[in-house]
């Protein structure tokens, strides 16, 4: 048996990609070895029989370190934690035996899967084999359902791997797979989420943040440059286009007097979806990205929707369109954004909020409103005042 460390990475989702598997596999590889080497682990990684396998330098000793990387990685759907043994089955019975050692169990069960179909042996009569040593030498019993620890034994051309534990990952896409995407986020709970999401379905997400700024805080700008941090751990590299909006929210204020008042909200929706597709167009993005959810707020009723996405003419997606907030909140709290998301923040959108805002805003009174503003100019003067931070 090889003491060295090995783990083996198993995907699940791009096992079905067909002829294109090779494309989301080299993607895979490359987003598995640039998490690694940016915290300076010292690895070799080779892909076998539809998995990744990594070998860990010698020195190389913290493996909740390590696991903690490769939980982040989209794509991993598990991973483990393996010796090698010669692919031979007197070898392997030795290496199942010793893996079990010092272990504290009663019952045990063995799942051999072979990959490579020349071994001599099927995968059952392995089982069989290597069940019958385990069981000569030692005081422990098989138990097919009611087992204490699960031996794998993955057989693969040169080489066996064997190991007791999985750890689950997110799975998904690998980031990168889907394009580039733009994302509204606004420092609540929501829009981390639907960001986190996007990730999941292997799209680079870019991120765009609108702020009142010097009317509110530099607190709100800080909170999504923590948020982003966090998300950055997801796909690498990111970018934050700061857009200020306080002068384009006034001059809506300004025009929305009297009975107009209750169609700010929507208006402001608009001029942002207006400003991201021009940030779409800079970033050769395909689709924006909002954290809507039906009817969570007026600005989110289906009709709302609508009349907000009129304002634009590339695919708004809502991935969290069908949750409900507890649901949101709860993924929230599993990818750590959560306890910055419910920090204290101005939110741009309730700046000169009407008391009653519309809930079924009709397109036509909302251009007819538009009539008295120079769309262009305000959407172009807000494009020039922005900022850009790199994560």
């Amino acid at each position: 048996m090889d003491s060295d460390q090995y783990i083996i990475i198993h995907y699940a989702e791009i096992a079905l990609k067909g002829n294109n598997r090779g494309f989301f596999e080299d993607f895979l590889r490359h987003n598995i070895e640039k998490a690694l080497k940016r915290e300076g682990i010292k690895f070799l990684l080779k892909k076998i029989s539809g998995r990744f396998v990594v070998r860990l330098d010698e020195e190389e000793k913290d493996y909740e370190k390590i696991s903690k990387i490769l939980k982040n990685v989209i794509g991993i759907a598990h991973f483990s934690y393996a010796v090698r043994s010669p692919c031979e089955i007197e070898a392997i019975k030795d290496a199942a035996l010793s893996l079990l050692s010092g272990k504290n169990f009663n019952t045990f069960r063995l799942s051999a899967v072979r990959s490579d179909k020349k071994f001599p042996l099927t995968s059952q009569q392995i089982n069989e084999v290597v069940g019958e040593h385990i069981i000569e030498n030692s005081d422990k019993k098989v138990s097919l359902k009611n087992f204490d620890v699960e031996v794998v034994i993955e057989i693969t051309e040169g080489d066996a791997f064997l190991y007791v534990e999985k750890e689950g990952c997110i799975g998904g896409l690998p980031v990168g797979v889907s394009g580039k995407v733009i994302s509204l986020i606004s420092g609540g709970i929501d829009s981390p989420v639907s960001s986190f999401q996007t990730m999941k379905r292997g799209c680079n997400v870019v991120f765009v943040h609108f702020h009142s700024f010097p009317y509110t805080g530099i607190e709100s700008i800080e909170k999504i440059k923590k948020l982003v941090k966090i998300l950055n751990k997801f796909q690498f590299k990111s970018k934050i286009y700061l857009v200020p909006f306080a002068d384009l929210q006034s001059e809506i204020f300004v025009n929305t007097a009297g009975n107009f008042e209750k169609f700010r909200v929507v208006l402001y929706r608009r001029f942002m979806l207006r400003i991201a597709e021009k940030i779409s167009e800079m970033e050769n993005g395909q689709a924006i990205i909002t954290g809507d959810a039906i009817g969570q707020v007026a600005s989110q009723t289906l009709e709302n929707i609508n009349t907000i996405n009129e304002a634009c003419n590339i695919p708004v997606l809502r991935p969290l369109i069908t949750y409900d907030k507890e649901e949101i909140i709860n993924k929230a709290k599993e990818i750590g954004t959560y306890e910055i998301s419910i920090l204290p923040h101005c939110d741009t959108c309730t700046r000169f909020m009407p008391k009653h805002p519309a809930t079924k805003a009709k397109i036509e009174i909302v251009k007819k409103i538009e009539e008295n503003l120079d769309v262009d100019k305000m959407v172009n003067d807000a494009l020039n005042k922005m900022e850009i931070i790199e994560i």
